[in-house]
């Protein structure tokens, strides 16, 4: 399977709802490498690299939050890293 590198930003309740936290463990999870760190607008940034399948089961993992209500998502393609863990910045 061949790996992609996503660059998401999450609009809705995605900060102060353990969204970070809840990436960080997914990715573990699921393999997928790259970070994630809040926006001064309310907003959640992300880069993540893997498999098509593991980035969208990873973000499914974090929908399943308690207080996560993902409203929007913007999602651009870029050229991949070969990021071996994923950060909390």
């Amino acid at each position: 399977m061949n790996k992609v590198r996503k660059h998401i930003i999450f609009y809705g309740s995605v900060q102060g709802v353990g969204f970070r936290y809840r990436a960080f463990y997914a990715a573990q999870t699921y393999g997928v490498s790259g970070w994630v760190k809040n926006n001064f607008d309310g907003s959640v940034e992300m880069e993540a690299e893997g498999t098509e399948k593991a980035i969208d089961d990873m973000i499914l993992t974090i929908e399943k939050g308690t207080f996560v209500r993902i409203e929007n998502m913007s999602v651009n393609a870029l050229p991949l890293h070969g990021d071996y863990s994923f950060e909390i910045r």
